[in-house]
């Protein structure tokens, strides 16, 4: 392997497997993008036009909005309590925040109310945050990790699940074996089958696999984060949108992203984004092990839909003319329905006393009268 046509990430992780054998996807995955020197988000601006990918926040600030507005209903089915933590995870550039704190002006109480918390792992992403938020007028506080607290707490997270390292476990002979990451005889990258046992997450519902089939989990990120989850307020609703699929199934979802297109997941650790599609019915089952209830998922169409955002998209509309078009084809972006419009889901959380969450179809049966 030689330093032409690799990356520092991949030598040292190929002194590594070399050292102590094959490493695990989630691994690998973690490493290239949360490595303290070489990984993607401690180094890299991601999102934005001139960068490698794009979000619906930058998309159009309608959907900031919306989401901001939803929050200040939950706010309010809590109680409409005199402090509230509005917690964001995987704030990007800080763009949803700041659309949701605008559209928070429309309700004062819920505004007023508001103590702002951004959970970020990139120093790069969170200078950015910074200086988007840097006029807002409420308390404003960045970490690094979900803490707990014993306040009334909303969590918002936008394409965060997805970035959550996920297992693969491939069936070969007749059993599951995790799959994982090797060196050739050469030293590249390469993927390859690592020893059994038995992949206890794949749903006993499922059909019977078929030799090389692919399952993937986030069975140990999930219950991780949901513990967290159930700590961070008291009570504690939250909204979760990314891409993925509402059952779960077999395949392979690993994929890099790097200016806007497709990459090789091995070629250059480091170096591109690294994601897998959101199971969320794992996701659910999780939600459900820490003691919350889910509402949904249902897809980011019918969510956006529910919520009003094409008469917000509207309102815009009439109120710049000379940007109309550019307004119209950035919603009609969110709401496409052989795009993100189904591609994307969103699901809510919520602790078991409260009432389902607004525009999210009740699920769990465990909630408070109204």
């Amino acid at each position: 392997m030689s330093g032409a046509d690799t990356t520092p990430l991949a030598r040292e992780l190929a002194a590594r497997i070399a050292r102590d054998g094959p490493i695990s996807v989630a691994a690998y995955i973690d490493a290239c993008l949360q490595h303290p020197e070489h990984g993607y988000y401690r180094r890299q601006a991601a999102i934005g036009t001139a960068a490698d990918f794009i979000t619906a926040p930058e998309i159009s600030q309608v959907f900031g909005e919306i989401i901001g507005l939803w929050c200040a209903v939950v706010w309010q089915q809590l109680g409409s309590p005199a402090r509230v933590r509005l917690v964001e995870l995987g704030p990007g550039r800080g763009t949803l925040m700041g659309d949701a704190l605008r559209a928070s002006r429309l309700v004062p109480a819920f505004r007023a109310a508001l103590r702002v918390e951004l959970v970020e792992s990139s120093t790069t992403l969170e200078a950015a945050q910074r200086a988007a938020l840097a006029n807002e007028a409420v308390p404003l506080t960045w970490s690094r990790e979900l803490a707990p607290g014993g306040e009334p707490a909303i969590v918002v997270a936008n394409e965060f699940l997805d970035t959550l390292a996920v297992e693969q476990w491939v069936f070969r002979g007749g059993t599951w074996r995790t799959r994982c990451i090797d060196c050739t005889a050469g030293g590249a990258l390469s993927f390859a089958d690592g020893r059994p046992p038995l992949c206890a997450d794949v749903p006993a519902g499922l059909a019977a696999p078929a030799e090389g089939s692919i399952f993937e989990t986030r069975g140990a990120a999930f219950a991780t984060l949901t513990a967290k989850l159930a700590a961070v307020g008291m009570p504690v609703a939250g909204l979760f949108i990314d891409y993925g699929h509402a059952s779960p199934g077999y395949g392979d979802t690993l994929q890099a992203v790097s200016k806007h297109g497709y990459a090789d997941p091995l070629a250059r650790p480091g170096e591109a984004d690294l994601t897998a599609q959101v199971d969320f019915a794992g996701f659910a089952a999780a939600v459900r092990g820490a003691g919350l209830v889910c509402d949904g998922p249902v897809p980011q169409a019918e969510f956006l839909g529910r919520l009003g955002v094409l008469e917000r998209g509207s309102r815009l509309m009439a109120a710049n003319p000379g940007q109309a078009a550019a307004i119209e084809a950035a919603i009609a972006r969110l709401m496409a329905p052989v795009g993100m419009g189904t591609r994307f889901q969103a699901i809510g959380i919520r602790s078991p006393d409260l009432a389902p969450l607004p525009a999210l179809t009740p699920v769990d049966t465990a909630h408070r009268t109204p």
